[in-house]
């Protein structure tokens, strides 16, 4: 594993900050990026597909791995009233997605270590462009972290490459999480799944 890669925590490439242009939420943006993290030179192509089929997310808002901070932006501009969690281990990463998120004016936005976040608290809503390079181990023990702590009736979209084995922890998940939630396929794009894990209702 490269010391310089986006799941690094403190990755040794110099941090050279820049501004690219990207669209989120339907208007273009200034982002300011550097290299030791995922997709530093734009939007990649599953979160692009992911944003494109989410419904609007409500209540307590996940993102797991979230980079400079494409979903969590845009959680929190579509949601204003709620409060965006983003989570990654990369410092680099949460150090822009910060600055991102002021940048556009969003206080509704908290990024973070995930040891940082409230080891009680649940979430309504997770979206997520799991780090599946990570390993098969790792993606198994981070997705056994979170999605247990959706809250009752909560939603986790999350898109995975169909190439990078989106079939096969459609199946992993079903067996893991509890009976009566479900794991659904809800679109196909650009080969990326966007897979639905949702909590009953109590």
């Amino acid at each position: 594993m490269s010391s310089d890669h986006y799941f690094s925590a403190s990755p040794a490439s110099a941090d050279e900050r820049r501004t690219i242009s990207v669209e989120l939420n339907g208007r273009a943006r200034k982002i300011q990026t550097a290299a030791g993290i995922f997709s530093p030179s734009g939007l990649d192509k599953g979160t692009e597909v992911l944003l494109k089929y989410v419904p609007t997310p409500r209540g307590r808002i996940l993102d797991i791995g979230c980079g400079w901070g494409p979903i969590t932006i845009t959680a929190a501009e579509q949601s204003p009233e709620s409060l965006v969690y983003g989570v990654d281990v990369n410092e680099r990463s949460i150090e822009l997605a910060r600055l991102n998120a002021q940048n556009l004016g969003l206080d509704n936005v908290v990024v973070g270590r995930p040891e940082s976040v409230d080891p009680e608290l649940e979430f309504d809503t997770i979206w997520s462009n799991p780090p599946i390079r990570i390993g098969k181990e790792a993606l198994h023990e981070l997705l056994l972290q979170w999605l247990p702590r959706l809250a009752p009736g909560g939603e986790a979209w999350m898109v995975v490459q169909k190439n990078l084995g989106s079939d096969s922890l459609q199946k992993w998940l079903v067996a893991q999480l509890p009976g009566d939630w479900s794991v659904t396929r809800e679109a196909t794009a650009k080969a990326f799944r966007v897979l639905k894990v949702s909590r009953p209702a109590r």
